[in-house]
């Protein structure tokens, strides 16, 4: 049987659609020398979606691979807190520039991460349902507050296997493992 070119354009269309899906920007700043990071602060992340929780999940599994990396130490969640509550800072997820500066010399860190989840949950189409979870991140020098590396990343989602045949997808936190791992990767590899 001969595949008609009408066939053809719609598989083309649809690697075209899922080549693009997963992958957001990237921004290393060209000045920065990213040896000189050896400590690293991680903010609360902002969330945008509908699960209460998701930001904290993320962040949650951002703080412990970005640990479990070996490269960088991320100082505790609670001292992050403490450092945060002690200098006043009014909103955590979005510190100002000031807030960012005195929080780093607080803290002794060399740099802070600040993220925001963009959708963390399930999504339907049809008979399908699957996990989706998308995620913005920040990394802010200290000293000066400015951005030196900002990337984004969307995983999961409704595949054309679970559309054609119907499925749950895969676990939640297996799809924000996935959206870590290519934050990351994305800022190891400069």
């Amino acid at each position: 049987m001969r595949a008609r070119p009408s066939h053809l354009l719609v598989v083309a269309a649809l690697a075209l659609l899922a080549g693009c899906a997963g992958s957001g920007g990237n921004y290393h700043d060209p000045n920065m020398d990213f040896g000189s990071v050896k400590t690293v602060a991680v903010l609360p992340f902002t969330n945008l979606s509908r699960d209460s929780a998701g930001a904290e999940r993320v962040r949650d599994v951002f703080v412990n691979m970005l640990l479990a990396s070996g490269s960088i130490y991320v100082l505790p969640n609670g001292e992050v807190a403490r450092g945060l509550n002690r200098l006043g800072v009014q909103n955590a997820a979005n510190p100002s520039v000031e807030e960012l500066t005195k929080l780093g010399s607080f803290l002794k860190c060399d740099a802070i991460i600040g993220g925001v989840v963009k959708e963390y949950g399930e999504v339907h189409s049809g008979n399908a349902a699957a996990n989706v979870v998308s995620a913005s991140v920040q990394m802010f020098e200290s000293a000066s507050g400015r951005v030196i590396w900002s990337a984004s990343s969307t995983k999961g989602g409704i595949s054309l296997t679970d559309r054609m045949f119907g499925g749950g997808g895969v676990p939640a936190n297996d799809v924000t493992e996935s959206l870590v791992n290519d934050l990351l990767d994305r800022l190891f590899k400069q």
